[in-house]
């Protein structure tokens, strides 16, 4: 996994989503996973980014907005 002003890899979204210490280190600096902008939800994704996950994506961040995951 990389860290940079990219985000990660979005073949890695999935995996990154299972990983709690992943999705509460970009938290912790409110820093979306995937674009890096600001502003994120309890997931890590910012408001662009969580209308363009995929069905597999959205589920899993899903369950950390409600309180579930990893």
């Amino acid at each position: 996994m990389r860290y940079n002003s990219e985000g990660i890899p979005r073949d890695q979204l999935l995996w990154a989503l299972g990983q709690e210490k992943v999705v509460k280190k970009a938290l912790f600096i409110d820093s979306c996973l995937l674009c890096r902008r600001r502003n994120v939800n309890e997931a890590a994704i910012c408001e662009v980014c969580w209308t363009l996950l995929d069905d597999a994506e959205l589920e899993q961040a899903r369950r950390w907005t409600s309180g579930v995951a990893p």
